[in-house]
């Protein structure tokens, strides 16, 4: 009998347990509050204590962001996803003479198959971001993701000295010169590597404000994805740059354009060898000399999908800036 009463009072404890965890998690997501962090901003004196449901609402909309891009080049369309909440709802501009549209994978199927599944999870994260933050998400902001002379890649491309006469790679390069994301696979991967390197080095910049252990888990669980991603994508370049040395050179020229906004310090990597870690033959995974990936702040983040390198609140790839606290730029 005794052995029965500690095996009752065993199970006790467990449902016990499960049944705090379960309420903790309905406290989190029903305050979206829990805790606060000193996340970086423009400057020391721009710092301000944030939320944890802030830190999700700014990596929402990162993931509008992505989710957007590669559903269009994927469907040419958009998610089908909610897009409303807080904020300022905006639309995908899809006027002028490169707009968002499918790329042509013809040839090239397991490129179609990468941009599918990367399609599959980015249209998930904005879902369940959305519905972890409920009434306290923001809605999609204006995003810009064409690919003409006054798309958000051309500038970003022009930035980067791979803006071209005919916008492919097989053009002459020109300051005026654009870059169609969706003209071609070798240049949608290279509008992937935009998105996917930044959006790892934001989860990982947040990760150590995050104060609830449920939002922690599940900004880790993004955060590994993103790394998948970001990995497929650099393997891919890397890989057809062999045979194409352009198109790496191309990837590496955009690693330099990031690291000229987002500060002083030289951390963004190409998929290039980089002699400093090694020499090795590729660099697949951007990491120091102890093997760990590096982190953006929020500041730094929005530097690079603005295109700026001032403290501001719009541009870019977000043309009326981001919903939510978290929404300026840095000074570098």
């Amino acid at each position: 009998m005794g052995e029965d009463v500690q095996l009752i009072e065993a199970f006790d404890r467990r449902v016990q347990r499960r049944t705090e965890r379960r309420e903790m998690f309905k406290y989190v997501l029903g305050a979206a509050a829990v805790g606060a962090g000193a996340f970086a901003f423009a400057s020391s004196a721009e710092a301000q204590t944030v939320t944890d449901a802030d830190i999700l609402n700014f990596a929402l909309n990162l993931e509008y962001l992505e989710a957007q891009f590669y559903s269009y080049a994927l469907n040419g369309t958009g998610i089908t996803v909610a897009l409303t909440g807080t904020g300022t709802q905006g639309a995908v501009s899809t006027t002028g003479t490169a707009p968002p549209r499918a790329v042509d994978f013809t040839g090239e199927p397991v490129i179609q198959q990468y941009a599918r599944e990367i399609a599959a999870d980015e249209a998930a994260h904005v879902a369940f971001l959305r519905t972890a933050l409920g009434s306290a998400a923001v809605a999609q902001p204006a995003i810009n993701i064409s690919g003409d002379a006054n798309g958000s890649f051309t500038a970003a491309a022009r930035a980067a000295g791979i803006a071209t006469t005919t916008g492919t790679l097989a053009g002459t390069q020109s300051a005026t010169g654009t870059f169609d994301p969706y003209s071609s696979p070798d240049a949608f991967l290279l509008g992937s590597f935009i998105f996917e390197d930044v959006g790892v080095t934001a989860y990982k910049g947040a990760s150590p404000l995050i104060q609830s252990a449920v939002f922690l888990d599940a900004a880790a669980g993004l955060l590994a994805v993103e790394a998948y991603h970001a990995a497929i994508v650099r393997t891919a370049l890397f890989g057809r740059g062999v045979a194409t040395p352009a198109l790496r050179t191309a990837a590496d020229k955009i690693s330099d354009a990031r690291d000229g906004v987002d500060g002083a310090t030289d951390l963004d990597q190409g998929v290039s060898a980089v002699t400093a870690l090694g020499g090795s033959a590729s660099n697949i995974v951007p990491t120091d000399t102890n093997g760990i990936a590096f982190s953006r702040s929020a500041a730094q983040v929005l530097n690079v999908v603005y295109l700026n390198k001032a403290a501001v609140t719009l541009g870019g790839f977000f043309p009326a800036g981001v919903n939510g606290t978290i929404k300026t730029s840095a000074a570098n």
